[in-house]
């Protein structure tokens, strides 16, 4: 095993270990990731992201949880037709 010192700005330091530790990685683990795959692919090796919804589809979802803003139910497909021609 080898130690590597590296210089980085204390906020991106904080909001990398904010990040990684979402998908259960810390600091350490995630560095090897990327040096272990940046070997194998001989170059930047991958695109890892939380996929965050924007503000309209979190209050959609937001909404949903609670229940409100919700389209009628149907109990079948006749009854939604009739409903979409009324």
């Amino acid at each position: 095993m080898s130690t590597i010192n590296i210089r980085v700005n204390e906020q991106v330091k904080s909001d990398a270990k904010k990040l990684f530790a979402k998908f259960g990685l810390d600091l350490s683990t995630a560095i090897n990731m990327f040096l272990i795959q940046s070997i194998r692919e001989q170059g930047i090796p991958f695109d890892l992201h939380l996929h965050v919804p924007n503000e309209i589809t979190s209050k959609s979802i937001e909404d949903t949880e609670k229940g409100i803003n919700l389209s009628e139910t149907f109990e079948s497909i006749d009854d939604l037709m009739e409903d979409l021609h009324a």
